[in-house]
């Protein structure tokens, strides 16, 4: 398995500069996938874990018909899972991480949740904007969106110097499953209208 690094060519990490001489890293070294302004994060165990959780999200909506994107939030010791609802609500806005967003707040009764959001797939524009907004510390996401994406293949909204709030942005964790969930999907998508 390999991370994909986007956006870096000289890192600091504990006041060290490192040079990236290839444009992956392999599984055996601490893989750094992204820096955000927050600074450098290189992915933990727990990571991993709550991707794990976040993909078994996605699969739930998979098999409602959602697109499969799953996200959990982990603020402190509470977790806040969700996946997209945009079909079976006929909500545009209802995105697993604005719907992770939404039970944090009614439940911790506050906008400003801090903790880690995981997902699935890269962030659109509208669920940067809300991650932001809810002062979200870091981001890790599993797949890179190349039509959509917010946090650097389409647009950084995250990374946008005028925001005030600085976020940890971890991409590529665990790209591959993330990838493979959304293939087999829009496939099975595909081959239904083919026989229709």
């Amino acid at each position: 398995m390999r991370y994909r690094l986007r956006n870096i060519s000289l890192a600091v990490y504990n006041n060290i500069p490192l040079r990236l001489a290839s444009p992956y890293i392999e599984e055996e070294s601490p893989p750094l996938l992204r820096r955000g302004r927050g600074g450098i994060s290189f992915p933990a165990t727990t990571d991993f874990e709550e991707m794990q959780l976040a993909l078994k999200a996605a699969e739930r909506g998979g098999r409602r018909g959602e697109a499969p994107v799953g996200a959990v939030l982990v603020c402190g010791a509470d977790r806040f899972v969700s996946y997209n609802l945009r079909e079976c609500r006929n909500d545009p806005t209802a995105h697993a991480e604005l719907l992770a967003i939404r039970k944090a707040a009614k439940k911790l009764s506050r906008w400003r949740l801090g903790g880690t959001l995981y997902v699935t797939l890269e962030p659109c524009a509208m669920c940067a904007g809300a991650i932001l907004e809810a002062r979200v510390t870091r981001l890790v996401f599993g797949a890179f969106d190349p039509k959509a994406g917010a946090c650097g293949s389409v647009w950084n909204i995250i990374e946008e110097r005028k925001v005030r709030h600085a976020i940890v942005v971890m991409g590529g964790v665990m790209e591959e499953e993330s990838k493979d969930l959304l293939k087999e999907f829009f496939a099975g998508r595909r081959a239904e209208k083919r026989n229709l």
